[in-house]
């Protein structure tokens, strides 16, 4: 690798605001706000909106939608095409 044009790659912890929840790993992103972590160290800190444990996939309450269902109820609000 060529000195001087990456990122620096440490360590950054994760903190999903609305599942409470928070990681540690590596990461390029940088902050300028910082938590002190469970073994006593202070690391950047990036807030994320949604991550596996709040995103619906991955906890399994994912809605499937009825399209058959969507599809009937529109032709018969605006009739079938001809």
């Amino acid at each position: 690798m060529r000195q001087g044009i990456h990122p620096d790659y440490g360590p950054v912890v994760f903190r999903d605001r609305a599942a409470d929840y928070a990681f540690l790993t590596r990461s390029t992103m940088t902050s300028d706000k910082t938590v002190e972590w469970e073994d006593g160290n202070t690391y950047p800190v990036v807030d994320v909106e949604i991550s596996h444990v709040s995103h619906p996939f991955y906890t399994g309450t994912a809605r499937v939608l009825d399209t058959a269902g969507r599809v009937e109820r529109f032709e018969r609000r605006y009739g079938k095409r001809s």
